[in-house]
């Protein structure tokens, strides 16, 4: 939600910022503006209403004066509407100081008046242009950018990522942050801030975590970092392990597709390196101490979204493998019902970006009950890792499509890893058993690669599908999550009503839904184990399809007992229960991704959606 990017260097700034703010379209937006202190000293700036290249058309025909210093900013609308008047920068100090924004001002309508009623006037609904006309108020008092802003921080409430220039100081850009994400990208000779790496990626693999209530003074040759109070902090630097090209499509339709395509890979690489003697090793937990892992009472995932579902799934195998109770919880709603935590509690976050508001601000209530917390993040130097005890990345590398496909895989991949070594630690998992579990993990991304080959047979269907206004989705056991996943995904991609329910509930209620033609995808569990629920699941099929429904069931190779009573049938390879969730996803999310581009929607971009959701 909404995209940052500050630049002060040797380069003409207007080319890293849309550079910048083309890599950020991921997180969501709904119009775009940049803001350049030209080589002439004046503070030039261009805002548009809608997508960036409206912006960008804008700025090829009549073009600002260009300079060495600038900020550029994509707007997702909380306070106003998108028009250009609402698109950032907003001004201050008589136009002379530029100032973008990402987050809420919960305070801004009592600035607002304060202000109002010292003589300036607005040109925007939005609180973002409080905080810009207070750091031009503090400017004219201090002569100093970094002073001002420091003054003004002191005064606003809520969440905020704050970024200025001002024509008298060429060569600085000013950021400050509070709940909400900011990240230096640091260069030769130039230095970048930016909302996530991938602003700056294409310039530079160094990059300077920016903490809670800091602001940060970026200059060509160096960068400072000072608390709310004005005490110069030390932060930790990183290297970035992916780059720009990983954030292209790279020939493929879409970022959705590539990323589908990349799901094998992610599996793969979540688990690289923490696999030894055929037994997960995950030093990250190193940070928690056996002592913890072994005294747990009660693991309580929190999450959002897709994040959520991966939580539900990882929920069956950790309370199987380390035989510990596991809750799962949406992170939104943890925190307000007042949850019964201790030191023997361990809260997993979950979080593709790191900076979900709900999850961070779930984390932040966690620690400060006892709880020990540990976050599953696919995005270094992000908030939600900085705020736990320890954190295990998915290493999916960066996720562009707004709806989220291989980080689903990835984060279902480490909580597994994290349910394994809870299983060993703990002694309730056989060293035998423990490696045949490892061993099947690792033959999951050759399974996935397979399972991608359906996906002709899928767009097919997709086409003939355009038109359907109602999916449901039926799961038992891991399936249920998965059918939940495989809902959510019609809901954000194709825009059309889309229930996932667990399939035991279906004569509970749900039934009455059936009627003829009703699209029912199944996800159906293998015959092969004996405590297996796939004949429960079979005369779920028979009840919907007597009933008139069209049934397309996801199910394992070899499985012939489903074949009388569907209409379509997607194979999987074999795999055990607990592995099926991370093959039978994957034509799902094809599905998904398949209906919208036929009803030709913009799979990467849904709208009304953003990538990284930075506000409660």
């Amino acid at each position: 939600m909404c995209g940052i990017v500050g630049y002060v260097g040797t380069r003409g700034s207007v080319e890293v910022l849309l550079g910048g703010l083309k890599r950020l379209e991921y997180r969501g937006y709904d119009s775009a503006g940049v803001a350049v202190v030209g080589d002439d000293g004046a503070l030039a700036t261009r805002k548009r209403a809608g997508k960036l290249g409206m912006l960008t058309d804008d700025l090829a025909a009549v073009p600002i004066a260009d300079g060495q210093t600038g900020i550029g900013h994509t707007r997702w609308a909380t306070h106003g509407g998108p028009t250009d008047g609402n698109a950032h920068p907003h001004l201050g100090d008589g136009g002379r100081l530029a100032l973008i924004h990402n987050g809420i001002i919960e305070n801004f309508f009592e600035l607002k008046t304060e202000l109002l009623e010292r003589g300036h006037a607005f040109t925007s609904e939005t609180d973002t242009e409080v905080a810009a006309l207070l750091v031009g108020d503090a400017y004219r008092e201090s002569g100093d950018l970094t002073t001002a802003m420091l003054a003004t921080v002191q005064r606003l409430e809520g969440a905020f990522t704050l970024v200025a220039v001002h024509a008298d100081q060429p060569h600085v850009v000013v950021g400050a942050r509070r709940n909400s994400p900011l990240v230096v990208g640091l260069g030769d000779g130039e230095n970048f801030l930016g909302s996530d790496v991938a602003a700056f990626v294409e310039y530079t693999h160094r990059a300077m975590e920016i903490g809670q209530d800091q602001v940060v003074t970026i200059r060509p040759d160096r960068v400072e970092v000072v608390d709310f109070g004005g005490a110069p902090v030390t932060p930790s630097t990183f290297e970035v392990d992916w780059d720009a090209s990983a954030a292209e499509k790279g020939g493929w339709s879409s970022f959705m597709a590539k990323e589908i395509s990349e799901e094998p890979e992610a599996v793969a690489k979540t688990i690289l390196g923490r696999v030894h003697d055929g037994l997960v090793d995950l030093p990250e937990l190193a940070a928690l101490g056996d002592d913890v892992l072994t005294g747990l009472d009660r693991v309580l995932i929190i999450a959002c979204g897709t994040a959520y579902y991966a939580g539900l799934v990882g929920k069956y195998a950790i309370e199987q493998w380390a035989r510990v109770p596991v809750d799962v919880e949406l992170a939104h709603e943890f925190r307000y019902r007042e949850p019964v935590l201790s030191p023997r509690t361990l809260v997993v976050s979950i979080s593709q970006s790191g900076e979900t508001m709900d999850t961070l601000m779930a984390v932040k209530y966690a620690r400060e009950q006892g709880a020990r917390t540990l976050s599953i993040c696919n995005t270094q130097g992000a908030t939600i890792p900085r705020e736990s005890d320890a954190v295990v990345y998915t290493h999916a590398g960066p996720e562009v499509a707004v709806a989220s496909t291989k980080a689903f895989v990835a984060q279902i991949t480490a909580i597994y890893l994290l349910g394994l070594q809870l299983g060993q630690v703990r002694g309730a998992l056989e060293p035998e058993r423990a490696r045949g579990l490892v061993a099947e993990l690792q033959a999951v991304p050759e399974k996935l690669a397979a399972v991608l080959n359906s996906g002709e047979r899928i767009r097919e269907m997709a086409k003939w599908m355009a038109d359907t206004q109602s999916v449901l989705f039926l799961g038992r056991h891991v399936g249920y999550p998965v059918a939940l996943e495989g809902a959510l995904k019609l809901k954000e991609l194709a825009y059309i009503h889309a229930e996932g329910f667990a399939a035991g509930e279906l004569k509970h209620g749900p039934i009455a839904l059936i009627e003829p033609g009703q699209v029912v995808f199944v996800i159906v569990p293998s015959p092969r184990d004996p405590s297996s629920l796939h004949a429960k699941v079979v005369s779920n099929i028979q009840e919907i399809r007597a009933r008139g429904a069209r049934v397309i069931a996801i199910a394992e190779a070899g499985d012939v007992a489903v074949l009388p009573h569907a209409d379509e049938v997607i194979r999987i390879p074999l795999a055990s229960p607990f592995f099926e969730p991370l093959l039978a996803v994957v034509p799902l999310h094809i599905f998904g991704m398949e209906l919208a581009a036929a009803k030709g929607l913009d799979v990467d971009q849904p709208r009304n959606l953003a990538k990284s959701v930075t506000v409660e």
